[in-house]
């Protein structure tokens, strides 16, 4: 397969990248910073560098073209604004999405956050923090924007918090799970096991747990 990453130099999409060129696919990564192409290589994927804050959609186009699916993983980072939540974590997510559409691309992975539902009708949780609110208030926005559109088949996966434990190859994938915390690598894995086995229009919440990944993820799909 040929899989196009944005945010290709972020924590999950280095995991990822590493998975699938270890099998022999090819990996397309979107970055915007050039000093990060090294480790893309390293990874071994093909760099491409375009700040999606700033591209066109024909620009993300031309990358997207020819690829079996796009994973979008870009975030505006924990230290920036209200105003980079919007234009990175929405903002980019739809540009991707305009591009799959665009170069008929219809698989499309979306990792997203657990708790964005919680900011669903412009709630704002009590006690939530005004940047983080904005923060869930872009990923549902991009998560509503892609499942509607007719012409990708986009699944949207909800981590619960991040960490960098070696991964245990089990996790618990159900529409809605308990706070908890799930290793990256862990999630990586299961973004895989959905490119081999999509699943579209669905938004599946991922935490550890004890099922292997191959079996969470086909089991979901009713396949299992």
């Amino acid at each position: 397969m040929r899989i196009v990453i944005a945010g290709a130099h972020g924590q999950i999409a280095r995991r990822l990248t590493r998975l699938l060129a270890a099998r022999g696919d090819t990996v397309v990564g979107i970055v915007r910073n050039p000093d990060h192409t090294p480790d893309l290589t390293a990874d071994g994927a093909e760099s491409v560098v375009l700040d999606l804050e700033s591209a066109t959609v024909d620009e993300v186009t031309d990358v997207a073209r020819g690829a079996d699916a796009v994973v979008f993983a870009a975030g505006g980072g924990p230290n920036s604004g209200v105003a980079r939540k919007d234009t990175v974590d929405r903002g980019a997510a739809v540009l991707l999405a305009d591009a799959a559409e665009a170069a008929g691309v219809r698989p499309y992975l979306l990792v997203s956050s657990i708790g964005a539902d919680s900011v669903a009708d412009g709630a704002t949780p009590d006690g939530m923090d005004e940047t983080f609110v904005a923060y869930l208030r872009a990923k549902l926005a991009a998560e509503q924007d892609v499942l509607a559109r007719s012409g990708l088949d986009a699944v949207v996966l909800r981590p619960v918090t991040l960490t960098d434990d070696p991964g245990a190859g089990t996790v618990h994938i159900a529409d809605h799970v308990d706070r908890g915390e799930v290793t990256r690598d862990d999630v990586a894995a299961v973004l895989v096991a959905l490119l081999d086995h999509p699943r579209p229009g669905e938004v599946l919440e991922l935490t550890s747990g004890g099922t292997p990944i191959s079996e969470a993820v086909t089991r979901r799909a009713g396949r299992g």
